[in-house]
């Protein structure tokens, strides 16, 4: 049955699901890179501070091999220098400690970001089952771990014995210097060894991490009728109903004044209201409703309009009318046919008229007393 489930699992994992494994903790991380990283770091430092490193390391056994009589013979003399000690071997390695531990947070966050979760935290026991870790060990993704630790110890090998080959003369050359110079010249052979055998892990970081991202997306990978029960799930959700409510009024809000500019008229209250017709004739049947709003809305209605040189008129009774029975995109209703006709004469004066024969606004607009609703 595992098998089918897996194999039935063919679909991309949905942002749901994705988000919901960040949760658990399950994001991709590749133990190469950060591997890769502290080497790195770690043989930049030895390579770039080695002359600083090997003074530290000389007064550290000055320090420590110096003892005076009352510190070889008295106990709590001895214990006081190796406190003494302790606390300067502590001081000396605390910048390196502090810059390898910045390096590995770092490197955690290149892959999978930074990621809290305390499900990681509760211990699974099932990871005890001797049989399921035998399973891990011969399944395709373990084979490929053995893959890329043998690929890793070959790599690294190869470089480290073709290194050291190529340095053999100067190796035997340090037998011909002081024991001092001669450690030095080692440390810093060793640091610049250490740095090409690290850099060369980069190639296999560059392989495992999107092994790695790869590996994370087949183990969240969905199948149909998981997908149809998350989308049953996240509908039943009253925050994500909400969310979606919001954004259908948004799209809604955005397509309707988008609409405006094709209006022939705005109709207003004049500030509480202001709707928008169109009206072409032998298009359409009746005038078709465009937009509408109150307050703010209305008010962005005829900014726009101002904008295009749309016409706007006041008539307060119609306007109400309009806003509180006519949806958008819908033609008026019948009842208002003879209000909206005297919209359309008194446009129509507005068009012929001259400045010096400005029609004047109807006195009362002929809307039915039901369905002019005032506040």
């Amino acid at each position: 049955m595992a098998e089918e489930n897996a194999q039935e699992r063919t679909e991309a994992a949905t942002p749901k699901r994705q988000e919901d494994a960040r949760k658990k903790g399950q994001v991709a991380r590749s133990r190469e890179l950060s591997t890769s990283v502290l080497l790195l770091v770690s043989a930049s430092l030895f390579y770039g501070f080695a002359d600083h490193i090997y003074q530290d390391l000389s007064a550290f056994l000055y320090a420590g091999l110096h003892l005076t009589t009352p510190e070889m013979t008295d106990p709590t003399d001895l214990l006081r220098h190796f406190a003494r000690m302790l606390m300067m071997a502590t001081w000396m390695a605390l910048p390196y400690f502090l810059i390898l531990l910045v390096a590995v947070l770092a490197a955690g966050l290149m892959v999978g970001g930074w990621v809290f979760s305390t499900q990681s935290l509760i211990p699974d026991f099932t990871k005890l089952d001797p049989i399921s870790g035998l399973q891990k060990i011969i399944s395709k993704h373990g084979a490929l771990e053995l893959v890329k630790a043998v690929l890793k110890t070959l790599v690294i090998g190869g470089f480290g014995v073709t290194l050291l080959w190529a340095q053999r003369h100067a190796l035997f050359g340090l037998l011909q210097e002081t024991p001092d110079r001669a450690l030095l010249q080692l440390m810093h052979m060793s640091g610049l060894i250490f740095l090409i055998l690290s850099a060369t892990t980069l190639l296999i970081v560059v392989f495992d991490v999107p092994f790695q991202i790869w590996t994370l997306n087949q183990k969240l990978k969905m199948s149909h009728q998981e997908i149809k029960d998350e989308m049953k799930e996240s509908d039943g959700n009253p925050e994500i109903k909400s969310k979606v409510r919001a954004m259908q009024r948004e799209m809604a809000r955005r397509r309707m004044m988008a609409a405006i500019p094709k209006a022939d008229v705005i109709v207003t209250n004049p500030t509480h209201y202001a709707v928008a017709l169109r009206y072409k004739e032998g298009e359409q049947r009746a005038p078709v409703l465009l937009a509408k709003g109150m307050d703010h809305v209305a008010a962005k209605i005829r900014e726009i309009a101002i904008e295009h040189h749309i016409p706007i008129v006041e008539a307060p009774p119609l306007a109400r009318a309009l806003y509180h029975h006519v949806e958008l995109e819908q033609e008026i209703p019948s009842s208002l046919y003879r209000a909206v006709a005297e919209l359309l004469a008194y446009l129509y004066q507005l068009r012929v008229a001259t400045p010096q024969q400005y029609p004047p606004l109807p006195e009362t607009w002929s809307v039915p007393a039901e369905l002019d609703q005032r506040e």
